[in-house]
């Protein structure tokens, strides 16, 4: 079992940045990766970046390239997103996720946290 613990949401404005945090604990050893996932009102759940936790290699989605960075710790078993040059269209509650090497899917998740960009 893995508990993920998400923080830093919040209301900015466009062109701010913001810093999510998520925090793992329990079965981390087994933790293969750490994401982050986020759904806007109307659309579905869409990935949004992803870092391994051997090697740190990251993706992220198109929308997000260039403006976000996923980063880790592994000594506080903590990814971060670090969200610049934020756009309304990024307003959506945000989740983390973890992967256990035995799954090839994102399955535990954390407690959403909203992020609200006006205009």
């Amino acid at each position: 079992q893995v508990w993920l613990v998400a923080s830093g949401g919040g209301l900015v404005q466009a062109g701010d940045s913001l810093r999510l945090s998520c925090a793992a604990s329990g079965r981390t050893f087994s933790l293969a990766a750490m994401g982050w996932f986020r759904q806007a009102p109307g659309k579905e759940r869409e990935f949004v970046a992803g870092i391994t936790w051997s090697a740190g290699s990251t993706s992220y989605a198109d929308s997000v390239k260039g403006r976000f960075t996923i980063s880790r710790d592994n000594a506080k078993n903590t990814v971060y997103l670090e969200m610049n040059s934020l756009k309304p269209d990024d307003t959506a509650v945000y989740y983390c996720a973890a992967r256990f090497f035995s799954s090839s899917d994102y399955n535990y998740w954390g407690q959403g946290t909203q992020v609200t960009v006006s205009s």
